[in-house]
């Protein structure tokens, strides 16, 4: 929706789509004395809409999922409200839509590894973190020493022994729904640890960006900290054959972080998409993922089971 920045000064709420190279980033979240996502990103907005200058706030982000150090994203999310006054003082004298504007803007201040494809004005409800239905992320491996591309090695994971994907496959597989994930999480105080997960398999395209790679793709409504990894840590000792392709369902029953799947390396890990109701439905999508998950949503759980 092209946007004048015109009207009253109630702040106005902003969608961003972007991507990184999570390489020289030390995760998403802003931290004192470290080059961060969020930190380059508020940085830039504040040069662009002149928050100093003008006296208003420095704009803050909300991101859809929050990455570790090391992880990559094509397809993430992000909002940030403004003054309509600053979205006119990123505009100038151009008489382009503001938005296209500070898109432009954007990409002469921000570095390389990190890009703002799309700003536009978010829907009435919408809320970048609360708001996902699902997000969606491909974990890539290569596994053949003839196969390594040094092109490709900041995004994926040089593997020493041959895999066995059709075993891996069928141990994530399993792993699927609605379940408590402690045993693949890093605990969190008073964080829950069930999620649903809709999609986790494994294969080995033949052809495409990915041939000649072992690639995971998992999809969640969210993930707790570290999840991804150790799910696909615990896929990778399947693979080896140094663990049955039951291993991984048992270590979930089990619900003990300790002992555990390895949390592989970051860097082969990007985010690939993040997925949104349509726009009715937003307010309510938010209010309901605010609401903490109980125990009594895992499939199979007995009444009075402990959420974690």
């Amino acid at each position: 929706m092209p946007w004048d920045g015109a009207a009253d000064e109630s702040p106005v709420r902003l969608r961003l789509d972007l991507a990184y190279d999570g390489s020289g980033f030390a995760g998403w979240a802003r931290q004192p004395g470290l080059r961060t996502v969020q930190g380059v990103l508020e940085d830039g907005l504040a040069t662009v809409l002149r928050t100093g200058p003008r006296g208003d706030a420095p704009a803050r982000v909300t991101v859809a999922g929050r990455t570790d150090a090391g992880v990559h994203a094509r397809g993430q999310v992000a909002h940030v409200d403004v003054v309509p006054g600053a979205l006119a003082a990123a505009r100038g004298r151009s008489d382009r839509d503001a938005l296209e504007v500070l898109t432009s803007r954007l990409a002469g201040v921000l570095p390389a590894d990190l890009v703002v494809h799309r700003v536009t004005r978010a829907p009435d409800g919408f809320d970048a973190r609360f708001g996902a239905l699902r997000r969606r992320y491909a974990y890539r491996v290569v596994d053949d020493p003839a196969a390594r591309d040094p092109l490709r090695r900041a995004w994926v994971l040089w593997h020493r022994r041959a895999l066995d994907v059709a075993a891996m496959d069928a141990a994530a597989r399993r792993l699927v729904g609605r379940h408590d994930f402690a045993a693949y999480c890093r605990p969190r105080p008073d964080a829950t640890t069930i999620r649903t997960l809709e999609e986790f398999t494994w294969t080995r395209p033949a052809d495409g960006p990915d041939a000649g790679l072992v690639v995971a793709h998992v999809q969640a409504d969210a993930f707790c900290h570290s999840m991804v990894r150790a799910l696909v840590g615990a896929c990778l000792a399947v693979g080896e054959g140094r663990r049955g392709a039951d291993w991984p369902h048992a270590l979930l029953l089990g619900r003990r972080r300790e002992g555990g799947a390895t949390v592989v390396a970051p860097h082969g890990l990007t985010l690939e998409e993040v997925t949104y109701p349509a726009d009715a439905e937003l307010a309510d999508r938010a209010g309901r993922t605010r609401a903490r998950r109980g125990a009594h949503e895992v499939e199979g759980a007995a009444p009075g089971g402990c959420c974690g």
